[in-house]
């Protein structure tokens, strides 16, 4: 507010208000633990992305570039996220520690990757390089 930043303050603001939407729902306790705070983040940002790309397709730059300001701001806010090279041999490793050997079993990995990479990496990737492992010959992996 001080450095007169309207932009960054309503992206700041935005945060604000989806915590405090957040703490006053129906069937809160009024308090929100740290992975709470971190799915609305993923929300936010997800949704500046969204926005940003649908103005881009419909060649509204002044909105593009807003949303996008927007979307730089708030995930500043995420823990750094994980290169697909790292999500690769973080699932590879994973499916070999359970076991997993056919896409039936791909529920139960995908519930465990999403839990343990939740905030570290998109779940499109997530399910994609899962599928992906699985689908490939077990002795490949």
């Amino acid at each position: 507010m001080l450095a007169r930043e309207k932009d960054r303050l309503e992206a700041l603001r935005s945060i604000k208000a989806a915590f405090m939407l957040a703490r006053t729902d129906k069937g809160s306790d009024h308090t929100l633990s740290e992975s709470d705070e971190l799915k609305i983040i993923q929300k936010l940002v997800k949704q500046r992305k969204d926005s940003a790309d649908i103005y881009k397709e419909q060649k509204r730059e002044d909105l593009y570039e807003k949303e996008m300001f927007e979307y730089e701001v708030i995930s500043t806010f995420m823990p750094k996220q994980m290169d697909e090279g790292e999500i690769r041999t973080y699932i590879s490793d994973l499916i070999k520690e359970m076991g997993a050997t056919s896409m039936q079993q791909m529920g139960q990995v995908m519930g465990r990757a999403s839990k343990e990479l939740s905030g570290k990496a998109d779940g499109k990737i997530i399910s994609g390089i899962v599928r992906e492992l699985l689908s490939q010959d077990p002795a490949s992996n």
